[in-house]
């Protein structure tokens, strides 16, 4: 059974980064020819994904999160991480990690997702 789980700051002030990371079970995340990642979801709106780590360790990013996040992996623990610099209060959201062999803003791409962590941007 595959499981992903969330961890992190769940509260982040104005002008510093944000940092998660994922811890995958069930399944290695250099199993070829999966994607892994993260997507987050305000109240309200759409699914907006930020940006992946594919298997064999090239991240790939969103254009409009490419210039302040950067996803990196730690095979040996099995996970991967997203780091999200200059957060402002509109990047309050559920954060969620998830895999699978595509990766949109929406979440019937994916195969595997975690349960979300709350994310609040304040001072």
């Amino acid at each position: 059974q595959v499981q992903l789980q969330e961890s992190g700051a769940g509260l982040v002030q104005p002008s510093q980064t944000l940092s998660l990371t994922c811890t995958v079970s069930g399944i290695s995340i250099t199993t070829s020819p999966l994607f892994w990642s993260w997507v987050r979801q305000a109240p309200g709106k759409d699914p907006s994904w930020i940006g992946y780590m594919r298997h064999e360790g090239s991240p790939g990013y969103s254009p409009r999160f490419r210039d302040r996040a950067f996803i990196s992996r730690d095979t040996s623990k099995n996970q991967f991480t997203l780091q999200l610099s200059s957060m402002t209060p509109e990047d309050t959201a559920v954060y969620y990690c998830a895999g699978g062999y595509g990766y949109d803003s929406r979440w019937d791409v994916f195969d595997y997702r975690g349960q979300g962590i709350q994310v609040t941007v304040s001072s």
